[in-house]
Order: C-alpha cells, then structure tokens, then sequence
C-alpha cells in the first residue's frame, strides 16, 4: 500500500475539510459510527467475517467547531502545499526540489512575502520571469495567490494525496 493511500481526509458534519488521518484510525471512527464513509477506494480491508471499503474520504456525524483564524505560518512547504506542489506559470510538476517560491511583486518593486504575493513557480519559469511582474513577462498565473482555508490541511501538507479529495478541498 503506497503512503496516498494509507491517508484519509476527514470532513466535519458540513462537508468543510477538517484533519488527514491514518486508515486505521478511520476504520475505527466508522465502527464506532461517529463518521460515515463518503468516498472509498475499490480495494476491501477484510477480517474473517467483516468486509469494508478502503476509506479515503468520511465525514464525522457530529459538528467540531474549529476556529476560523488561525494564524498559518508562511512557509516554503505552506506555499508549495497550497500550490499543491505545481508550478503557477507552466502546470508543471518537477518535484519539490526543484520548486521555487517567487514573488508576484518583485520584492526589489516593493513586494512583500505574503500569502497574496508568492505563488511555487518550478526553476526555468522563476528565472524567465526574473525581476518583472507575470504581466510584464507575459506569463499568466494558474489561480491567484491567497491564504489558505483549511489550516488542517494545509499544516500536514498532504493536500494532494488523492485526487477524489480535490472536491473537497475547493482546489
């Protein structure tokens, strides 16, 4: 079993992304039927007498209030997280590193290191880009740079584990 697949995102009772646990602990929040099983693989975990789908998405039953602002460190693995680990100018995916952090603004033009103003850009589209901004360059961004709405999510850095959890995750 490949390490995406031993990884399940929990949703709170409103369907908003709330933490990534491992499988044997979302197997047992659904025996204890304080989750319930909203995406599966195909694959089937089996005992003796018990069958059941290999989670990779469940939703708990009862609502966990969770605070809204929490303050996220601004990171290169937070920026590259919420970038899913894609470069924002050409799609591509080369491997972490081998990803940048550029800044939309020149920090030479007055630009600041916030979530708004960095996006993951891979090394021959940092430097293409260089000392401009995307426009200047001639270079279009995939989605805007902005501070990330699922701390959970974000502070494990598994985000793209699975792609049926795109959905989930408003990415």
């Amino acid at each position: 079993m490949e390490t995406a697949s031993r990884a399940v995102l929990v949703l709170n009772a409103t369907y908003e992304p709330l933490n990534i646990v491992s499988v044997q602990r979302a197997i047992v929040l659904l025996l204890k039927e304080k989750a319930e099983l909203i995406e599966a693989a195909k694959t089937k975990l089996r005992a003796e007498n018990y069958a059941i789908s290999l989670p990779l998405v469940i939703r708990l039953v009862t609502f966990v209030p969770i605070p809204r602002r929490l303050p996220l460190p601004l990171s290169r693995r937070t920026v590259m997280a919420r970038d899913l680990y894609t470069c924002q100018y050409c799609n591509g995916q080369p491997g972490r590193h081998e990803l940048t952090v550029d800044h939309v603004m020149p920090r030479s033009r007055g630009g600041k290191t916030t979530w708004e103003n960095v996006v993951t850009a891979c090394g021959p589209c940092n430097r293409r880009k260089g000392d401009r901004t995307p426009e200047e360059a001639r270079m279009k961004l995939l989605s805007e740079p902005a501070r990330p709405r699922f701390v959970a999510v974000m502070l494990l850095g598994e985000a793209n584990a699975h792609t049926v959890w795109q959905k989930y995750l408003g990415t």
